[in-house]
C-alpha cells in the first residue's frame, strides 16, 4: 500500500473527482459514510456524539457524518469564520441545517458547554492539509477535547498532527481512534505520534485506481496482497539443494541461546541447509537442540576466533550473541574483507561496527542491517525523534548502498534507492528477548532461498511479525517469548499458501 503526502492525496481526490467521475460533495458524502459504518459498529447506540468541525473539507466531513448519524444524540459545534468556509463545507452546512440539527458556533472557548467523559468526541477541525501549528481558539478548543475524557475519535489525522512530519505544536488532539482515508499517512508510523493517533483505520473510499497505481512516491506500507507476491512457491520434484545452504555464524559463552534462536526460526522458514559456526562452548548444546542444522567450530572455546571458507553458501549471517572482544572484533574485520555474498549483520556485528565505523565502508551491497532503535543510533547520531530517526535511516541506506531494518512498532526498512517500507504486523508482546535473533534466521533463510535482499528484507519483517500475532491469539503480551514466533513460523507462511 502506497502512503502518500499531502499534495499527491489531494491530487488523487482532484484525479477522482475529474475521470470518475463524481462530484467533490459526493465523494466527501462517501468517506463520511464509511466513518458512520466504522461509528456504528463501535459505538453503542445510546452514546451522545459531540462533533468538532474545522471551516474546510474536514469540516465538511464532520457536517456529513452528523447528518449521517440519525440514530444517534447529537451536538456540532463550528467555528464562526465564515469567509474560509469551503465550498463543501457550505453545502453540508445547509444540508444539516435543513435536517434541522442544531449547530453552536465557538466564538470563545466558553461557548462550548460542560462535556460529560461519557460522551464521545469527533474530531474534524483540521485535515491532513495543516501546515502550521495551531493556536487562538482552534488550540484552546484542541485543549478542551482532549481534557474532557471522553473517546475521541478523529477523522483522516488527528486535528494539529502534520501528514508528512512531526508537528511543531502543543495543540494536538490525542485520539483514541483515528479513521483515516485511502492511504497511511507518513506521520501515523513514529512512536512519538502514537499519543495523537491511537489505534487508527484505513478506510477505503474508491479514490480512483488508475491515479493510485501510477503515482509514485517513496513510502510504502507492508500488506498481506503485497507478501502474497513475493512468497516462491515450491515445485513438487524440489530438493533440499534447492533451497540454500545458509551459515549462520552466532554465539558466544553464556549468549549460545542467539545462536538456538536464529538457528531454529532460520530451518522453520525453509532453508534447505544450515550450518551454525560458533565457538566450541557451544558445540554439545547446539548438537542437542538442533539435529537439524549442522555444526562448525571456531578455533576459541569461548567467542569467534575464526570462519570457515564462505565459497559453498549461498548467505551468511553473522552477529547473534557473537559479543565485541577484542579478537572478535580483529576477525569481524577479516570477514567483511572477505565476504561477498548476501549478507545479514545484527545485533554484537553491528555493536562492533559502531566502535569501528570504517567497516561500513566494507559491506558488499544490499547488505542487510537489523538494528534496533538504540543500535541504529550507534551506527549514526542520537535522535531526538522516530521522524528525524526515518530521515538518518535513509541517509543512511543511500550513502552505504545497504538495506537498514529499523526494528520496532511498524519495523521500517530503507533501501539504497531512497524507498522505505513500513511493516504492518507484529504486537507489543514481541518486545522480548531473541525476537531479534528469531527475525535475523528467518531472514537468511530467505536470502539463502534465492530471494532478493529486498525481498527477504521485506518477507522477512512481515512474516516475523504475522507470526507473532498468531502467537498472540493464544498468549499474551506479556507472556509472549521467542520461541513462540517460531513456533507459529509454520502457520504464518501458511497463510499464502494457495
Amino acid at each position: 500500500m502506497k502512503i502518500l503526502n499531502k499534495e499527491q492525496i489531494l491530487e488523487a481526490d482532484k484525479f477522482t473527482i475529474q475521470n470518475e467521475p463524481v462530484l467533490s460533495i459526493d465523494l466527501m458524502e462517501r468517506a463520511s459514510e464509511k466513518c458512520c459504518k466504522w461509528i456504528r459498529k463501535n459505538i453503542y447506540f445510546d452514546s451522545k456524539i459531540i462533533i468538532f468541525c474545522g471551516i474546510g473539507n474536514n469540516g465538511g466531513d464532520g457536517l456529513a457524518i452528523a447528518r449521517q448519524l440519525k440514530e444517534f444524540k447529537k451536538e456540532v459545534y463550528i467555528f464562526p469564520d465564515k469567509d474560509n468556509y469551503s465550498e463543501d463545507f457550505k453545502t453540508n452546512f445547509e444540508k444539516l441545517s435543513k435536517a434541522n440539527i442544531s449547530i453552536k458556533t465557538i466564538r470563545n472557548i466558553n461557548s462550548i458547554k460542560e462535556i460529560n467523559p461519557k460522551d464521545v468526541i469527533i474530531d474534524a477541525i483540521f485535515g491532513s492539509g495543516l501546515n502550521r501549528p495551531v493556536n487562538g481558539i482552534y488550540g484552546e478548543t484542541i485543549n478542551k477535547i482532549n481534557k474532557s475524557g471522553c473517546k475521541i475519535i478523529s477523522i483522516d489525522i488527528p486535528s494539529g498532527l502534520f501528514c508528512d512530519s512531526n508537528s511543531t505544536s502543543e495543540n494536538i488532539i490525542k485520539a483514541d481512534y483515528t479513521l483515516t482515508f485511502q492511504f497511511p499517512k507518513l506521520s501515523f508510523l513514529f512512536s512519538e505520534n502514537e499519543q495523537y493517533t491511537g489505534t487508527w483505520k484505513v478506510l477505503d473510499i474508491g479514490l480512483h485506481k488508475e491515479f493510485i497505481v501510477h503515482v509514485k512516491t517513496s513510502n510504502y506500507y507492508i500488506t498481506k496482497a503485497e507478501i502474497s507476491n513475493k512468497i516462491i512457491t515450491r515445485k513438487k520434484f524440489s530438493h533440499k539443494g534447492n533451497f540454500g545452504h545458509a551459515l549462520l555464524i552466532a554465539g558466544s559463552f553464556g549468549k549460545m541461546g542467539a545462536a538456538v534462536l536464529a538457528s531454529k526460526s532460520c530451518l522453520k522458514s525453509g532453508v534447505g541447509l544450515l550450518t551454525t559456526h560458533i565457538p566450541k562452548v557451544g558445540y554439545d548444546i547446539m548438537q542437542t537442540s538442533i539435529p537439524e542444522a549442522m555444526v562448525s567450530v571456531s578455533n576459541s572455546k569461548n567467542e569467534i576466533t575464526s570462519f570457515p571458507h564462505l565459497e559453498k553458501f549461498s548467505a551468511i549471517a553473522i552477529g547473534p550473541g557473537i559479543g565485541t572482544s577484542k579478537i572478535t572484533q580483529i576477525e569481524l574485520k577479516k570477514f567483511l574483507e572477505l565476504c561477498k555474498k548476501p549478507l545479514v549483520l545484527d545485533a554484537d556485528a553491528l555493536n562492533i561496527i559502531s566502535k569501528n565505523k570504517t567497516l561500513l565502508n566494507f559491506l558488499p551491497e544490499n547488505t542487510i542491517l537489523t538494528p534496533h532503535p538504540r543500535e541504529f543510533d550507534r551506527l549514526t547520531k542520537k535522535h531526538e525523534s522516530g521522524y528525524e530517526r526515518y530521515l538518518s535511516q535513509i541517509e543512511f541506506s543511500k550513502k552505504f548502498n545497504v538495506i537498514v531494518i529499523l526494528k520496532g512498532a511498524n519495523t521500517s526498512i530503507s533501501c539504497p534507492d531512497g524507498i522505505c517500507y513500513f511493516n504492518s504486523t507484529g504486537n507489543p508482546g514481541m518486545s522480548t528477548a531473541g525476537s531479534g535473533d528469531v527475525l535475523t534466521g528467518i531472514i537468511l533463510s530467505l536470502l539463502s532461498q534465492g530471494y532478493s535482499p529486498v525481498n527477504s528484507a521485506i518477507t522477512g519483517v512481515y512474516i516475523h511479525g504475522l507470526a507473532g500475532d498468531i502467537a498472540c491469539k493464544n498468549e499474551s503480551y506479556e507472556s509472549l517469548i521467542a520461541g513462540d514466533i517460531i513456533n507459529n513460523l509454520g502457520k504464518a507462511f501458511k497463510e499464502f499458501r494457495i
